[in-house]
């Protein structure tokens, strides 16, 4: 199958930052599963967009289907850096599109449901939101779920040097959980923007993962009150820019603020560490349960208590940990490859041999 991938290459879309997990997973996935037998062209609309601006790169993109003529577009978009006029004529010419949807937990309100109209299909992660879309009459959406790339995230046999580890940003109440468990003995060392250490690339938090007894992962929403409030009547556009919100879209912006503080949701990280066979205990996320056995293939808390009792309890219980460490890492080759996930998508979309 020809895919023309159409996402940001770059965290963030800033090449200072390195490559974006949008990158190291889902083109990774794509262009290697079942063989490497898809034709995958990368469109990286940021690169694209840093190079010649915004109306050259909608140009470029529409030129670039319309040569290639791919059997599928599809899209990690979640801004406006691409125009809706850009995705309704490629769809309106017959070329099956879709859209990965990665925040519906809190961007269905004020984005996901205006771009609706100009996709083939939605691909949403939260089964919450399946009433949202049934409301406004969307037919076209399927429900999946981040996954582990095994073709990336793999087995490292390292010793054990770190006890406790966490590796992604400083923002919410993750410092003030990290002094917690420090005020309770407990030495947490952590890696990513807004930490001492600072961010690490990909080789080395794979690394520090497999080097650690307990892998933490918080789940809450990065969402800061003073944040959520002006993002109602503010927004940030393509190129960074603070620009005033129409005021028609107060009321969605309201229902996005408040779910960006309230939810939390699955992320990659619940799939990617199990996947690299080491142990993971994160904070506790509705619908986990629906994907791993928890206490058996994984491990969570949901309070700072609960949290300090299992990180005492585990490091000193290495079997234990080494089993839900090697049971995760099964049922994650087994049922959460991204490789599945998107067999299982092209399938419902009738686009799988299979």
């Amino acid at each position: 199958m020809k895919i023309l991938y159409v996402a940001i290459k770059y965290d963030y879309g800033k090449p200072e930052k390195g490559y974006s997990s949008h990158h190291y997973n889902f083109y990774s996935a794509l262009a290697k599963m079942g063989g490497g037998g898809n034709d995958v062209i990368y469109f990286p609309y940021d690169e694209v967009m840093l190079k010649f601006g915004r109306e050259e790169m909608n140009k470029n993109l529409l030129d670039t289907v319309f040569q290639q003529k791919p059997d599928l577009v599809f899209c990690l978009i979640g801004d406006d850096a691409i125009r809706k006029e850009t995705m309704g004529e490629i769809t309106k010419a017959g070329i099956t599109t879709i859209n990965w949807c990665a925040d519906d937990h809190w961007k269905f309100y004020n984005y996901t449901k205006y771009w609706l109209p100009y996709y083939t299909w939605q691909v949403t992660t939260d089964p919450d939101m399946l009433p949202e879309y049934e409301k406004v009459g969307y037919k076209n959406v399927i429900l999946s779920q981040w996954a582990c790339d095994h073709f990336t995230y793999k087995p490292q046999n390292l010793p054990k040097i770190y006890d406790v580890t966490f590796v992604g940003a400083a923002h919410g109440t993750r410092k003030k959980m990290v002094e917690k468990l420090k005020k309770a003995g407990i030495e947490v060392l952590c890696w990513g923007a807004g930490w001492p250490k600072g961010r690490v690339s990909q080789e080395d938090m794979l690394k520090i993962w497999a080097q650690s007894k307990i892998n933490l992962n918080f789940a809450k929403s990065s969402g800061v009150l003073w944040k959520e409030l002006a993002s109602i009547f503010l927004r940030r556009r393509y190129d960074d820019k603070i620009v005033p919100t129409n005021p028609k879209y107060w009321s969605a912006n309201a229902k996005t603020a408040f779910a960006s503080l309230t939810k939390n949701q699955i992320k990659g990280r619940n799939f990617e560490v199990p996947g690299c066979k080491t142990f993971f205990l994160t904070e506790y996320v509705r619908h986990l349960e629906d994907y791993y056995e928890i206490g058996r293939e994984i491990e969570y808390f949901r309070n700072i208590p609960e949290l300090i009792e299992k990180i005492k309890y585990y490091l000193v219980n290495e079997k234990e940990r080494e089993f839900i460490a090697q049971a995760g890492y099964e049922r994650t080759i087994k049922e959460h490859t991204f490789e599945k996930r998107f067999n299982e998508i092209f399938k419902i979309m009738g686009l799988s041999k299979q």
